[in-house]
């Protein structure tokens, strides 16, 4: 075995941890989209619903006492994830509602005379909320573009990234591509002009904890159901400094310091983000799944993710009239494989390849702009987590051949 691969992580054992994984026949090859769920979050979300369910920042009751212990322990499990401090941690619906809390609190700040940046390799979420923000305040929105390999071209990072550039939102990892973005690269150009970098970390928060104060960034938003938690939760993290200097997003109950008829002033982040009543049980789900990721050897199961990304990278390579979006070799790249098939729609190839129980997502995965850039209509992806084996890839493998048979007749 080659010595980069060690061997030593079994995603046998990992895969008995989810109760999801136990349908016969089922191969779920769709986690880049929402991973499946461990007993231990599933737990503690039960553990909660039961025991400790009631509302936050109010009475002093024993179950909202409860509620709230619960609340501010999934924040502290974030923030130990994330290597931060809890106060940076804003619990929002999910990464795109992270990405647009921080664009609308910027309407506030940013005007014609400034810039956002972004990249062709962006999931809509990352780039309609800027598009959004340029309409209605006239800032001027310029974008990065990617290499034919589908990462982002860093070359063109000084002539992009302009003086009058107030923010730099880019992926952390490429939800098609699989390509890692050199953050080190982006945070100095963005420095130099003075810019905010905001990373959208969906595709990287569920591949092992984050030393966020160490990428150099200033925000970053993920989701929870990618990240091993449940749907409705994500997270934006923000550096304390940012956060105290944005103002509120939505404003309601529970985000408040004092209120009149005529004005009202507002809490500290990170409750000045987090209006009305809060997705509790979300974050309750969030932190468990946190504090399991916590107890995991990462750098055994990236290297199981790498395996994993190889194998499908090879064989789908090796198939007549297959091309893959992205790149080829594994530096800098997760485990997310894009291809598509000639003469071949890829919402009908994954039809099929579910019939022989593959779960594929198909289609342009909200990322559009990226798939004309590749000179693609659609795609068909398939994206591997901790639980997946060498076995499915080789089943993948074979069935997408059949499938394409059958399908090209």
């Amino acid at each position: 075995m080659d010595q980069a691969f060690p061997s030593d992580f079994d995603p046998r054992v990992a895969r008995r941890q989810f109760p999801g994984l136990a349908e016969p026949g089922l191969h779920y090859l769709d986690n880049a989209a929402t991973a499946q769920v461990p007993e231990a979050v599933l737990d503690a979300l039960r553990r909660f619903e039961v025991e400790a369910r009631g509302n936050v920042h109010g009475t002093p009751h024993r179950r909202s006492l409860a509620a709230q212990a619960a609340y501010d322990a999934a924040r502290a499990a974030v923030a130990a994830y994330l290597n931060v401090a809890p106060r940076e941690v804003v619990f929002t619906y999910g990464a795109t509602s992270a990405i647009n809390l921080v664009a609308d609190s910027l309407a506030d700040r940013l005007g014609p005379a400034d810039r956002v940046v972004v990249s062709w390799l962006e999931h809509h979420s990352n780039l309609l909320p800027w598009q959004k923000l340029a309409r209605r305040r006239g800032v001027r929105l310029g974008a990065l573009p990617v290499t034919a390999e589908g990462r982002l071209d860093l070359a063109r990072l000084g002539e992009v990234v302009r003086p009058d550039t107030r923010l730099v939102a880019v992926t952390h990892c490429s939800n098609v591509t699989g390509a890692e973005t050199d953050v080190a690269a982006v945070v100095e150009a963005a420095r130099a002009v003075g810019a905010l970098v905001l990373l959208d970390g969906a595709q990287r928060a569920p591949h092992g904890p984050l030393d966020l104060p160490g990428l150099g960034a200033d925000l970053y938003a993920f989701s929870g159901h990618k990240t091993y938690g449940p749907t409705g939760i994500g997270v934006l993290w923000g550096r304390s400094e940012v956060l105290d200097w944005l103002p509120p997003f939505m404003v309601g109950g529970q985000m408040i310091r004092s209120v009149t008829m005529d004005e009202a002033s507002f809490a500290d982040p990170p409750r000045r983000f987090e209006a009305g009543t809060p997705p509790i049980a979300g974050a309750v789900g969030l932190g468990a799944a946190a504090d399991w990721a916590l107890g995991l050897d990462w750098p055994a199961i990236r290297a199981h993710e790498r395996r994993l990304t190889a194998r499908a990278i090879a064989g789908l390579r090796a198939l007549p009239g297959v091309r893959l979006l992205g790149p080829l070799d594994l530096e800098r790249r997760g485990p997310v494989v894009s291809f598509v098939a000639e003469g071949v729609d890829s919402l009908g190839l994954c039809r099929r390849l579910d019939r022989d129980g593959f779960a594929l997502r198909s289609g342009h995965h909200c990322a559009q702009p990226l798939h004309a850039v590749l000179g693609a209509s659609s795609s068909a992806r398939a994206s591997f987590a901790l639980y997946n084996e060498e076995s499915e890839v080789d089943g993948l493998l074979l069935a997408v051949e059949r499938a394409l048979v059958e399908l090209r007749a």
